[in-house]
Parts: structure tokens; C-alpha cells; sequence
């Protein structure tokens, strides 16, 4: 971008930023995520650190927080409650290093105090005489909310000092909500079909800033203190820390020092990974130079001190902007719309596509190229486009068109009539049958281990093999004499091959590739008719007898199990020497036996995949949609909208912990 297109996207991104920050900050009414909020304010703090001159006093950057609620008395701070600048990644940490190295050399030389960063509200507290006389909320960084009686219901913080203490004493710090009291009040709020809050940080800030201080006593919210103010000779920040405690405040054990970068690294990572195991929610950790002296030296930027940042979690949820479109073909001959992206870090890698899934889901976004937008992603799959910024367009924006033409073979783009879906009308289109064989080999089919897309690829290009079957053909010899595969690794890949000759019919059947049969499907049609031949034989009302197969799943398996060219498949897998075995006896759970389990979320300790293969070995049955014949919904972090259908329709809901033991 040039300056003028550089000063156009500041001015729209402060004017997107003041409106979200509003809503999140004063009425505690966000319309996205705060993950999603600060990629945008990340992106405005990094065009104003490129071109300094174009930030103005009126940007988001310079100012900390929202406004003071009206409702309270106004509260002037002693000193500025001052905010943090964000880090994302290693790269930021190192280069937040090299800026302040160039202003103070050797800064670190006492290292770093870490602390993790609690989601929840940031406060002032004064004692005069060891009794507290005020407690203020942050507010713009200069002028807060008097919430003292409500911050006197918070039983972590002191309301008499003990010990030897100095006349006056700011201490500053955080309250929050855990966990469970979080949606305890939320359970409170819905059986009252009242408005229920979405983050437990959302709730902490309304219970503060309640009126009635029995309603805020009523949330029993908790407090940590990570900040001493007066001077009390403290040469460390984690002197800080330890003097706090000495006068009976509650201080986070969690937090430590740090030496150097590296170690800063591994407390992130660490915290990140293990962040379920706390009773409350935070989302990076705030690091701090721990020289005292070092950290005044450094000075303040904009309103952010330059010696501490806060290192945020990788994101589910970013702000980016769609460079282009383009469309994938895939197995069954379907064209998906794939948008391209500016890069973003999104669940710590790299992002640079997301899935549209289909022109429908386009048009009900109304999302066009160069739209910025909010991308997610759960879990390990591909992610996806929650929403565009429609308020930052330019009006150099392009609608987005399906093609006429298969991006691959050329051949005619079809939609057949009732389906969402636009295809490839050709067949034997090259990007169908390439797809064919990366599913045919892929983890819960074949599972062959070392062969992947660019192999596979290499393969076809140097006509070695036509489809799936004719890689339990490839010899040695075969694979050696290609550039770049040396003897060893032509022997790996053909043993890797020809250990996967003998499968279990739910994986055979899921790695053929049949339309609309996925592996719930391919797990049925196993438990249900037990052979091959019996599922070829069955007619399509007998398919549909089995739970969850319908007239167009019915129709599509039969059909292809007729079709002249599958069948021939077929045999010449059956001629290369493939098995198909009956699957390990498993271990009824009369607990899980015949039941329904659907599963939304990001779970930690086990994969989905693992976690399914459980529930299907101990005798449970799992399914993609929730109904009322749906007995269990496990729910992980950052779930869809299932959890909230499950909620509607009075499904029995479990968390992962939950879940574990019942399959234990």
C-alpha cells in the first residue's frame, strides 16, 4: 500500500475499532470476539509504528479503555492506568526487544516478570491508614468509575491492611470470574429467559458496575493484585509481588520470573497448552521488565508502556483481508470456493486460505475480494469466514462469481437441479481423480502412512498409476529410479503400502469414496449389513431402514455400487490382494451401547477422531446433526451452534472431563 491507501485503512480501522470498543468496553455488548478485536487493533498499531506520522491524538492506540458510565462518580486516577501493546508471535517479541535495546542497552539485564493475563476488568484500589477509601475501574486510563462499595463485596480484596503498611497506599490489579460461577449466573439468567453474558470477562464488568451492591455480591467475583503504585523503595517488579502478599492481597502463583526471551517463550507455551486447567479464563501473558528503574527509562508510547507487552495466545478467531478466490475441485467432481488470504497467525501457524464451502454460503455472507473479515478456526481443520467487515470497504471491493469453466480440465460447470453444489461435469477430470486417491489413502481410510498429495502426484505425473489400485502394485524398481527417491526411500513407501492390505469394512467403504457417505455412514452400513457383498446386494429401501441413511444417501450408495466402472475397481483391488477383515471385538459400555453422541468444539486432551473411535468401540453411535433422538452432546472449547440447539432442545450436555470419565 502506498501512504494515501495506508492513511485510508488507518482512518476506517479507527473509526471500526471506536465502534467495537464501545460496545465491549461501555455497554458490554460485543458483536465479535476479543480475539477477533485485537487483530484489528494489532493491525492499526502496526501501520502507526510504520508511518508515526500519520497517528493523531483521536486514534484508538492513544487512549486506553472506554468512557466512564455515567451512572457512577467520576474518578481521576493518581496516575495514568496505562494499557499494553499486543505481541502475537516470536517474531513481535523479538522485535519489541530490538526497540527497546536502541533506547536502553542491556534492558534486560534483571530479566522479565511474567504474568498470566487474566480476562476480567482492571481496577484501582486507595487505603488511607490501611482502610480502603476507593476503588476505581480503569475507565479511558485517566479518569475511572468510583465502584468502591461493589469492590468491597469481593472477598480477595483486603478491606484493612495488616502490618506495617505506609499512610497511602494504590495498589492496582484485576477482577474476574471463574469458570463456574460464570455459567452458574449464566444457568441463573436463562431459566429466567433474561439475557445471558457472553464471556466470563463481560460478566465481571457488568457485576462491577452494578447499582445495587448486592447484586454484585450475589456474583461472587474474585480479585488478583499485580501492581503496587507508591513508592515503597522496590528496586524489581517481582519485589512488587512479594510486598502485595505481605500485606495480604491475593496474588496470582502462577506468575514468574523469567531470565531472558527464551524462557519467556516456554512460560507462553506452557500457560497456552495448559490454560483448561485454571479455574478461569485468560488469554496470553503480560511480560514486564523487571528493573524497575529500566521500565520509567523506557518511557510510554502513545499510551502503552514500552517495557512491558502483553503476548497473546494464538488466536481462533483473526481480521484479515480476502485477496482473491479461487476454486477447488474435489473427489466427487465439486467445485469449493477457497479464498485467499493476506496471511495471519490463527491457532499458532500461518493462515493464508479459508473455505467459503459453496456459492450459497458466499451470497448469504455477502462477502466480496478484498472484503477484511473475521476468519476461524477449531480445531485442526481448514478455516472458515465468520463474517466480512462490511464498514471498512473502499468500494474497490469485486463480487465473486462462480465459474463457467472446471479450473482444471476446462470441461462445462454444472449445478443439477435441488443441489447447492456446482460441478465439474466431466467425470474423468485429472483434479477428480487426484482428489480420489489423496481420500483413498488419508487417515481414516487406508491410512497409508509416508504417501501423501505430492507423492501421489508424482505418480500420476509419471503415469505409474491410473487410480488407487494400482499403487498395491508399485514395485521397487518402480519408484528408485525417480529423481529425488533414493533406494531406501522407494522401499519405505512400497512396505508402507503393502502393510495396509488388509482394512475393516467401515474404513473400505469410507475410502471409496462414495457421494454423501461419510465415515458415520460407512460405520453403519458395517455394523448394520456386516459384509460388502450384503451392502452390494441391498436395495435402497433396505438402505433405508439403516439410522440416519435417507432417500438421496440410499440412492447414491446403491447407484454406485452398480456403476460398471466401480465395480471394476473393485475386483482390481480384490486382485492386488486386498482384505477385508473383521474389525476388533469391542468392549460394550452398556453406559454408551446404542447411544448417540454428537461432539462441537475444540477438545484438548484427545482428538476428535480419537474420541468418536471411543464412543464406537464401546458400542455408542456418533452423528453430525443434533435431534431429540441425540442422547449426549460433548462440548469443547469455542463450540458451534449445535451447543446452543442442544440447549434448545434439552440434549444432555457434557464437558470433555465428563466425557472422559464416562469412557473410561
Amino acid at each position: 500500500m502506498d501512504k494515501k491507501q495506508v492513511k485510508e485503512r488507518i482512518e476506517k480501522l479507527k473509526e471500526e475499532i471506536r465502534h467495537h470498543s464501545y460496545l465491549y468496553h461501555v455497554l458490554d455488548q460485543p458483536e465479535i470476539s476479543d480475539s477477533a478485536f485485537d487483530t484489528l487493533k494489532n493491525e492499526l498499531e502496526e501501520l502507526e509504528l510504520k508511518f508515526p506520522d500519520l497517528v493523531t491524538l483521536d486514534s484508538p492506540t492513544q487512549r486506553v479503555s472506554g468512557e466512564a458510565l455515567d451512572k457512577f462518580r467520576k474518578f481521576k486516577h493518581p496516575a495514568p492506568m496505562l494499557s499494553f501493546n499486543d505481541a502475537f508471535s516470536k517474531e513481535e517479541m523479538e522485535e519489541w526487544f530490538e526497540r527497546n535495546e536502541k533506547i536502553v542497552k542491556n534492558f534486560d539485564k534483571d530479566g522479565y516478570y511474567c504474568e498470566l493475563k487474566i480476562d476480567g476488568l482492571a481496577i484501582e484500589l486507595i487505603y488511607d491508614n490501611g482502610i480502603l477509601k476507593t476503588g476505581a475501574t480503569r475507565g479511558d486510563g485517566e479518569i475511572g468509575e468510583d465502584v468502591t462499595q461493589n469492590l468491597k463485596t469481593v472477598g480477595s480484596i483486603p478491606l484493612k491492611l495488616f502490618g506495617e503498611f505506609p499512610k497511602k497506599l494504590i495498589v492496582r490489579g484485576e477482577v474476574f470470574l471463574d469458570k463456574k460461577e460464570f455459567q452458574k449466573i449464566n444457568k441463573k439468567l436463562e431459566k429466567k429467559r433474561e439475557k445471558i453474558y457472553a464471556n466470563p470477562r463481560n460478566l465481571a464488568a457488568g457485576s462491577v458496575r452494578q447499582l445495587d451492591a448486592k447484586i454484585t455480591a450475589d456474583r461472587h467475583l474474585d480479585s488478583f493484585a499485580y501492581s503496587l503504585i507508591t513508592d515503597l523503595g522496590q528496586r524489581v517488579h517481582e519485589d512488587e509481588h512479594k510486598t502485595l502478599k505481605a500485606f495480604d492481597f491475593k496474588t496470582n502463583p502462577n506468575n514468574r520470573f523469567c531470565k531472558n526471551l527464551k524462557e519467556v517463550e516456554e512460560f507462553k507455551n506452557y500457560w497456552e497448552k495448559n490454560r483448561e486447567k485454571l479455574g478461569y479464563e485468560i488469554d496470553g501473558i503480560v511480560v514486564i521488565i523487571n528493573d524497575n528503574d529500566v521500565f520509567k527509562k523506557l518511557g510510554v508510547v502513545g499510551k502503552a508502556p514500552r517495557g512491558a507487552i502483553a503476548y497473546k495466545f494464538s488466536p481462533k478467531e483473526a481480521t484479515t483481508i480476502i485477496e482473491d478466490v479461487v476454486w477447488q475441485v474435489g473427489r466427487t467432481g465439486v467445485l469449493t470456493p477457497v479464498a485467499v488470504l493476506k496471511p495471519v497467525n490463527l491457532g499458532g501457524i500461518k493462515i493464508s486460505h479459508a473455505t467459503l464451502h459453496n456459492f450459497d454460503e458466499i451470497e448469504r455472507l455477502g462477502v466480496k475480494i478484498g472484503d477484511t473479515v473475521i476468519v476461524r478456526r477449531a480445531g485442526d481443520v481448514i478455516p472458515d469466514i465468520v463474517k466480512p467487515l462490511k464498514e471498512l470497504r473502499t468500494g474497490k471491493e469485486k463480487e465473486i462469481k462462480p465459474p463457467s469453466k472446471c479450473p482444471v480440465c476446462g470441461s462445462k460447470v454444472i449445478r443439477p437441479e435441488g443441489e447447492v453444489a456446482y460441478r465439474c461435469a466431466d467425470k474423468n477430470c485429472g483434479a477428480i481423480l487426484r482428489r480420489q486417491i489423496y481420500h483413498f489413502v488419508s487417515r481414516s481410510a487406508f491410512d497409508v502412512v509416508g504417501v501423501g498429495p505430492k507423492i501421489i502426484d508424482r505418480f500420476l505425473d509419471e503415469g505409474l498409476i491410473g487410480d488407487a489400485a494400482d499403487l498395491f502394485s508399485l514395485k521397487e524398481e518402480d519408484i528408485r529410479y525417480l529423481e529425488r527417491f533414493a533406494e531406501k526411500s522407494a522401499s519405505n513407501i512400497v512396505s508402507s503400502i503393502q502393510s495396509k492390505k488388509e482394512i475393516g469394512l467401515e474404513r473400505f467403504l469410507y475410502a471409496l469414496g462414495i457421494p454423501q457417505v461419510g465415515e458415520e455412514t460407512a460405520f453403519d452400513l458395517a455394523k448394520h449389513l456386516g459384509s460388502l457383498e450384503k451392502i452390494k446386494s441391498a436395495s435402497p429401501e433396505e438402505l433405508k431402514k439403516i439410522r440416519d441413511i435417507g432417500t438421496k444417501v440410499a440412492e447414491s450408495i446403491y447407484k454406485w455400487l452398480r456403476g460398471k466402472r466401480n465395480l471394476g475397481f473393485l475386483e482390481k483391488l480384490k486382485k492386488t490382494g486386498i482384505k477385508i477383515i473383521k474389525e476388533r471385538e469391542r468392549k460394550i459400555n452398556p453406559k454408551i451401547k446404542d447411544k448417540t453422541f454428537v461432539f462441537t468444539g475444540e477438545l484438548d486432551t484427545i482428538s476428535r477422531e480419537a474420541a468418536k473411535e471411543k464412543v464406537r468401540e464401546l458400542g455408542g453411535d456418533i452423528s453430525s446433526s443434533i435431534s431429540k433422538e441425540t442422547d449426549f452432546v460433548i462440548v469443547g472449547s469455542e463450540p458451534g451452534s449445535k451447543y446452543d440447539k442442544a440447549k434448545k432442545l434439552g440434549v444432555k450436555i457434557l464437558n470433555e472431563n465428563e466425557f472422559l470419565k464416562m469412557i473410561k
